[in-house]
Parts: structure tokens; C-alpha cells; sequence
């Protein structure tokens, strides 16, 4: 499996709750490892408040019943659930260090879509982690529609849109996107590439498309807006994002255009930073390997 490590980080707010379960069903699938991450306050008191949204997750999708012991529940789905706690931090730095110290194959985190002004001076912790982790990660914001129906776990990844550009060349990423794709999605499953602008960036003949001739659908004007309202008109439910990061002052401000589509996408944004990105931050180790911290999760605890 391509994703054997998930990390959800959360706050436990209202806005937190549509990611949790997108990482709990994308956990299942790959039966296995969800680490749920949070960054502990002095005003934390109850030390179990996962468990009640994890067995609650699993009793109304038929998988477990209430008084399941988790021992059974790891052994019947074949998954590993842990809470970890980080000590009073900054969000973003504790975040990166634990990631740090336990590669994940991918990040699944809600977003609380910020702008302009507000979102240079505050940040945004989603956008933060994923550009600085290098890791493949699927934001949720408040307004988008997920691909998973919370009530019955069943998971409804039809069609995926994929912007393209020329940077970064989008062929390594292609190959991310499409293993996420093909490993959530259905039997009906479309992978629809498309290019702002003129000439199309030169793609891979694995994953060319008439419409475009060299791989997608040209549209032309603002990229964002474009690239919003193809999701839209389509019915996306997943939009794929190569991302290079912040290229220059406008993006440092503004946000790169997949942080600017995700604040505003009508469904889940699946952000992968380029390979020469990631290398210009801070190499990863590779994938998925047992966790193992100073503080000892256990299943469901």
C-alpha cells in the first residue's frame, strides 16, 4: 500500500470533524496506522476524547459495536489508531517535528480557509505543515463536500480534476495523485488533467487525454478562478494539486495557487510538493515505519 501511515493533526473543533473521518475511512482502506496529533493546552482535561469519536465512527458504519475491546477492533479491521498529545507548542513547529521523527505517507487536516491580510499575519497551520513536510496532503475546508458519506462509511471518489502547469513538471507528482486516485476511488473512477494558459505542459502518454491532445483540458483566464470553476461545473470530488511552493513575493502573501484554491474548493484539495521542493526544505525519510515516541500511544487511547 502507498499510504500505510496517516496522520490527522486537530484541534477537536466542529471544523476538524469531516477530516477526522475522511482519515479514519482512508486508514481502514489501507488497514493502517492513524496517528490523530494535537498540541495539548493547560486546559485539557479529559484525556479520552478520542475514543468516543473513533468507536462512534466505526459503530455507525457497522464495523464495531460500542463495548468492543480495542484489542478486537485492531485485530478484526487491521488497523492502528493512536492519540498523541504534543506538549504546549506552536502548532506548525510541534507538528513538523513529530513528522519529523515519524515520516507519514500522508496528512489529512482541515482548514480554516483564511485570506488576505488576516492569513499572512495568523498563517494557516494546514498550509504551513504541508508545504514545509513535503508530505502529500488532503485538506478539507469548512465548505467543501467531502467524498466520503459520513453516516454509512462508504467512500465516493468518481472524478478527480488535476490542474497542470509547467512548473513544476508534474510527472512524479502524476504518479502520487494517481495511487491515491486508483487505491480511494471506484470503478468509475475519471482522472481529468487541465492547463490554464496556452501551450500545455509536456505529459506522460500514461496519462494524456484526447480533450488536450498532451494530457487534459485547456481553459483559459485567472488560474484559480479557472481552475474552481472547472471543479464546479464538473462536480469534482477531488482536486489534484502539483504544487512548487511560494515562487515569489504575491505567492508569499497571497498563497501559492493550491493554497488558493483550497479556501475555496467546492471539495477536498489533494496537495503533492514537487520533488525539488521537498528537497529544498528538508529531505524526508522514507515511508511508513512503526511508531515509536517518548509517548507511547496505544490503540485507541
Amino acid at each position: 500500500m502507498p499510504f500505510r501511515s496517516i496522520v490527522h493533526p486537530t484541534d477537536f473543533s466542529e471544523l476538524s470533524i469531516n477530516a477526522f473521518a475522511h482519515a479514519l475511512k482512508l486508514a481502514l482502506v489501507c488497514r493502517g496506522r492513524l496517528d490523530i496529533v494535537h498540541i495539548a493546552s493547560e486546559h485539557d482535561r479529559d484525556s479520552d476524547v478520542i475514543p468516543p469519536r473513533v468507536r462512534h465512527a466505526l459503530s455507525i458504519w457497522g464495523l464495531a459495536k460500542e463495548n468492543d475491546s480495542p484489542a478486537s477492533i485492531a485485530e478484526r479491521l487491521n488497523i492502528q489508531v493512536s492519540k498523541i498529545a504534543l506538549p504546549p507548542q506552536d502548532a506548525v513547529s510541534g507538528i513538523l517535528k513529530y513528522l519529523k521523527r515519524h515520516p507519514s505517507d500522508l496528512i489529512v487536516l482541515a482548514t480554516h480557509g483564511r485570506e488576505g491580510i488576516m492569513h499572512w499575519l495568523k498563517g494557516s497551520v494546514a498550509e504551513s505543515v504541508a508545504l514545509k513536510s513535503g508530505t502529500p496532503t488532503l485538506f478539507l475546508n469548512p465548505d467543501a463536500h467531502g467524498f466520503l458519506d459520513e453516516w454509512t462509511g462508504d467512500l465516493h471518489l468518481r472524478r478527480v480534476l488535476v490542474p497542470v502547469a509547467h512548473d513544476p513538471e508534474p510527472r512524479a507528482e502524476l504518479a502520487v495523485i494517481t495511487e491515491f486516485a486508483e487505491l480511494f476511488g471506484s470503478k468509475e473512477l475519471e482522472i481529468r488533467l487541465m492547463h490554464v494558459g496556452g501551450e500545455p505542459p509536456s505529459i506522460p502518454k500514461e496519462y494524456r487525454t484526447p480533450e488536450m491532445g498532451k494530457g487534459g483540458v485547456l481553459r483559459s483566464g485567472n488560474p484559480v478562478d479557472a481552475i474552481l470553476k472547472e471543479a464546479a461545473d464538473w462536480k469534482a470530488d477531488l482536486i489534484a494539486m502539483p504544487s512548487a511552493g511560494h515562487q515569489d513575493l504575491f505567492d508569499a502573501v497571497n498563497g501559492s495557487t493550491s493554497e488558493r484554491v483550497l479556501r475555496h474548493a467546492p471539495c477536498p484539495v489533494l496537495k503533492v510538493t514537487s520533488n525539488e521542493m521537498v528537497k529544498k526544505i528538508a529531505p524526508r525519510e522514507s515511508s511508513y515505519s512503526p511508531v515509536a515516541n517518548d509517548n507511547k500511544p496505544t490503540l485507541f487511547k
